[in-house]
């Protein structure tokens, strides 16, 4: 069976989980490709299978004449389903959302492509995130949907020997923009430097690209009143293979990821996180649900305490018996739950049921 992935750009959570899923679905004796309309940070990243950057709809065409695919499952890019039909594929084409922004946002994405998506496409896929199902069950309720996990590739991606820094590391990863809430990280930081940990550091992980220019230039304002300026680190397009490294040191600090998104789909960094003994303090921004179980897996704050997420910081970064728990039990879970086998295992059952 051949397979193409279809998104925007190479980067964030859709670039690490094509270049994931395409590997898994190969074991099988599946070929797989992505295609992007514009280039970004993820090429940078090894790939084990074809890429295809183009916005132009005659190498479009081509790359789909020679690719002869059987399914093509094209993420957030509703207008591609039209797209792809009027350019000859017959094939199953499978209609996927990983993230949409807020749920109003979402809502109005998904009226905005339902003749699209009711009429050019065969189904439609989530990584379990609920308001997504909700959205999908309340719009589209005569459609075939599935709702399963993405992967995580444990064998490339996990703990490394790292040396222990001299200081704690609070760390973030995302977009400076609103829905992310890169904000109240900066404030959470603000009160473990002022109150509890003094020689905090904190990185934040970012592709500049992908930034709202009036968010930026707030965050350059936050950051100098909370007089963190000496204490960030900005990290930007780090190749995602050096990512368990990172992840790594950040757990050896005594440190934390804190994860202060409004709504998710499904992210990666808590995943990676999570793979590399790392520990996490998140919003319950609806994606996370199938990951973090609260003082199981990870820990949740409300979003908006910054008091509540301090303390819960506090006792990530103190509570040594609590710590290992969270770290042995998150890499179970993300090794039980978000196996390579088990995503190709549900997405073969999905094409077979279509």
């Amino acid at each position: 069976m051949n397979i193409l992935f279809a998104f925007y750009i190479p980067s964030g959570g859709v670039e690490t989980l094509n270049r994931l899923r395409s590997i898994a679905l190969q074991k099988h004796g599946h070929q797989c490709h992505s295609l992007y309309l514009n280039g970004g940070s993820g090429l940078q990243n090894s790939h084990d299978t074809p890429v295809f950057v183009t916005n132009n709809d005659i190498e479009i065409k081509q790359i789909l004449d020679r690719g002869k695919y059987d399914v093509i499952v094209v993420t957030s890019a509703y207008r591609f389903l039209a797209k792809f039909r009027a350019m000859g594929f017959h094939g199953k084409l499978i209609y996927e959302v990983q993230g949409l922004g807020s749920f109003t946002q979402a809502r109005i994405t998904l009226n905005e492509a339902s003749h699209n998506i009711r009429t050019y496409s065969n189904g439609l896929l989530n990584p379990n995130t609920p308001h997504i199902r909700q959205l999908f069950t309340e719009i589209f309720p005569q459609m075939p949907q599935f709702n399963f996990n993405n992967c995580m590739d444990m064998e490339n991606f996990s703990y490394r020997y790292v040396q222990t820094p001299a200081s704690p590391i609070a760390a973030w990863v995302g977009r400076i923009e609103d829905n992310k809430n890169w904000s109240e990280f900066l404030f959470i930081c603000a009160e473990l430097t002022r109150f509890h940990v003094s020689d905090l550091q904190v990185w934040m992980f970012e592709d500049p690209l992908l930034s709202e220019p009036g968010e930026r230039a707030k965050f350059e304002m936050i950051k100098q009143q909370l007089n963190l300026k000496d204490r960030i680190v900005n990290l930007t397009n780090i190749p995602h293979d050096q990512m368990p490294e990172y992840f790594s040191i950040i757990a050896n600090s005594g440190g934390f990821l804190c994860s202060t998104s409004k709504v998710e789909g499904a992210p990666y960094s808590v995943l990676e996180a999570m793979a590399c003994h790392c520990p996490v303090l998140s919003t319950d921004s609806d994606g996370v649900r199938s990951s973090i179980l609260h003082n199981q897996t990870g820990k949740y704050y409300t979003a908006g305490d910054i008091q509540e997420a301090v303390r819960e910081a506090f006792e990530l970064m103190n509570n040594n018996s609590l710590r290992t728990s969270l770290v042995l039990q998150a890499e179970h879970h993300v090794r039980t739950h978000f196996s390579p086998e088990s995503y190709s295992s549900s997405f073969l059952t999905m094409v077979h049921a279509l």
